[in-house]
């Protein structure tokens, strides 16, 4: 007799099966984004060093906020997202993971869970390696923590977008690399809805700051680490949530047309 299906069976399957996925070309891809740029840095401090220039706190922040935080990591989500469940959608596979008992509406949390870990792992190398940089040791749990808890909630947002709009990959682009950015210039209560505020509040740090000279320069606001951490873990939740609601309420067939609109 075939076991009923558990959402913790459900979970392991997906877990035991696809991990071979992840060393396959985009998941050494999702590697290299997030540990090239530090290994990038690794080089260019030593020519700096070797010319008698400085690659201090300043340039190791700037390495974390401007590189990591806002180029890398919204790279990595958007590589690693559609790996999930919109895959199986736009190749047609979704219909043959189905013939097994499975509780559909746990299928993108459990792939969106195996891209979530690798990641994770090449994440704390990385900050890692801004401590044989020169950052300091007490920065880097916060720093690895902000990353995490961000691709967290990333991730799980742009496997929602994927699964709610046929051009998710390109609407959840804007936000994260064009709307979020604008940090900077928006009132207190718009800098809440953007990811970076939260990694920063995390972070205890910004790689930038805005003048007061500046056009539209709003004043910066934080919010404490703890909560930051909490609002991302939440958000994470909601999307991987409404991700499997999504699914569960779409039909799915051999014809495809669930991956159409």
């Amino acid at each position: 007799m075939t076991a009923l299906p558990t959402p913790a069976r459900t979970i392991q399957a997906l877990l035991r099966g696809y991990f071979p996925r992840l060393l396959q070309v985009r998941g050494w891809v999702c590697a290299l984004i997030v540990v090239l740029p530090v290994a990038l840095s690794f080089g260019l401090a030593t020519i700096l060093r070797l010319q008698q220039m400085n690659f201090g706190s300043a340039e190791i922040l700037t390495v974390f906020h401007k590189v990591l935080a806002q180029l890398a990591l919204p790279i990595l989500v958007l590589v690693a997202a559609p790996a999930g469940i919109r895959e199986d959608l736009e190749q047609r596979t979704l219909p043959l993971m189905l013939t097994r008992p499975a509780q559909a509406w746990l299928l993108p949390f459990g792939k969106g869970l195996l891209w979530f870990g690798w990641g994770g792992v090449w994440i704390v190398a990385s900050v890692a390696g801004l401590g044989g940089l020169g950052a300091e040791l007490a920065s880097l749990p916060l720093m690895a923590a902000a990353l995490l808890a961000a691709f967290w909630a990333e991730l799980g947002f742009m496997t929602f977008l994927s699964l709610v709009f046929k051009r998710g990959t390109l609407w959840g682009a804007l936000y994260l690399l064009i709307w979020d950015p604008l940090v900077r210039i928006f009132p207190g209560n718009l800098q809440r809805i953007t990811f970076l505020h939260y990694i920063e509040s995390i972070a205890g740090s910004r790689g930038s700051s805005v003048g007061t000279s500046q056009l539209l320069a709003q004043e910066q606001i934080s919010t404490p680490w703890p909560l930051a951490i909490l609002v991302f873990v939440l958000f994470g939740i909601l999307c991987w949530a409404a991700s499997g609601w999504k699914l569960q309420t779409t039909p799915i067939g051999l014809a495809g047309t669930e991956a159409e609109g």
